[in-house]
């Protein structure tokens, strides 16, 4: 896509205020996502001279939608509110189901002349329907980045972020990122100033530090390998001693090379991504369940330094050894 056109989007947009807001649901639609987009935009914060929104929450024939949860709801609106709306939102609904054709082509028609196109969540499964994502940079819960890529390979998908914006089409993570991308619109269209006060309103951080990384879950998984389980497994039981590509390969009585091939084809990762991967699980549960310092848990997971270990959490996590404690330290330790 030339770079001019990717952009035109954004330039016409950049030239009016965000004033109206169009929020579309569709079956299996998420009641939490769906209350942080009335939360932001649907509430009339006017009387502490915040910005006010027209707000309008949408579904194809305007038909009650069933929510995850179970219960019903009844949006005032069709999708004719969508085709003159600053900001298009479509938050997660059962990806099962295939989004309406009319729900596409809103989308395409509000990308085309120009505005905020947002997805939560699973949400962006819809964008991709409508070939939104392609040759763009984008994300969705960590838990549907492997099936967002699948699904769409043209898309970019990232899966280590909080949100991403790229043009005006804008993606949130799960859940909770929802807020976190709300507030990021918010401080492009209205300043930083609005979006810290909506944010003190919410009683959230108006920007939260590193990317969705550090909330992916990562399990000890057991060992099945079927030649290197044993050096996989003195490793881990080592990690605070120096292994290389060539002492693993020792270990295994392998040349480097014939090992890294060996390694890789039986683990799916290189000798060093994986060793560096270990490294930092084990950092991370230190830091959730023990008191111990960073310099001390630097030097138990092998990285030798609190500085290596840093470099090592901002490269993969996007976050700080120290910011990563504060939000997941165990109360139990």
């Amino acid at each position: 896509m030339p770079y001019i056109y990717k952009i035109l989007p954004t330039l016409v947009r950049l030239a009016r205020m965000l004033k109206k807001v169009a929020v579309i649901a569709l079956p299996g639609v998420a009641v939490f996502e769906l209350g942080v987009m009335c939360e932001l935009f649907g509430y009339d914060r006017t009387a502490e001279g915040l910005p006010a929104y027209d707000f309008f929450l949408c579904a194809p024939g305007g038909v009650p939608v069933r929510t995850e949860a179970g219960f019903a709801i009844s949006p005032d609106h069709d999708l004719a509110p969508v085709d003159d709306a600053d900001l298009v939102a479509i938050v997660p609904y059962d990806t099962a189901l295939e989004p309406p054709t009319e729900v596409l082509h809103a989308l395409r028609r509000a990308h085309d002349r120009g505005a905020w196109v947002m997805s939560v969540c699973t949400g962006a499964f819809a964008l991709g329907a409508a070939g939104l994502l392609d040759d763009r940079r984008c994300t969705t819960h960590w838990r549907h980045t492997d099936r967002l890529a699948a699904a769409f390979p043209a898309a970019k998908v990232d899966p280590n972020v909080l949100y991403v914006a790229d043009g005006n089409i804008l993606t949130s993570a799960g859940t909770a990122a929802s807020v976190d991308a709300g507030l990021h619109l918010i401080r492009q269209e209205h300043g930083s100033a609005v979006a810290t006060m909506v944010a003190r309103r919410m009683v959230v951080p108006p920007h939260r530090e590193g990317g969705q990384a550090q909330f992916i879950e990562t399990p000890v998984m057991p060992i099945e390998c079927e030649t290197l389980q044993p050096v996989l497994a003195h490793v881990l039981e080592t990690l605070d001693q120096a292994h290389t590509v060539e002492t693993m390969a020792d270990l295994a009585h392998m040349a480097p090379r014939t090992f890294a091939r060996k390694f890789r084809s039986e683990t799916g990762a290189t000798p060093h991504d994986w060793l560096i991967g270990q490294r930092l699980l084990f950092a991370r549960r230190l830091l959730e369940d023990s008191d111990l310092g960073v310099d001390s848990i630097a030097s138990r997971a092998g990285f030798g330094s609190a500085a290596t270990l840093r470099h090592h959490f901002a490269h993969r996590l996007s976050t700080t050894p120290q910011a990563y404690r504060g939000t997941f330290k165990s109360h139990s330790a």
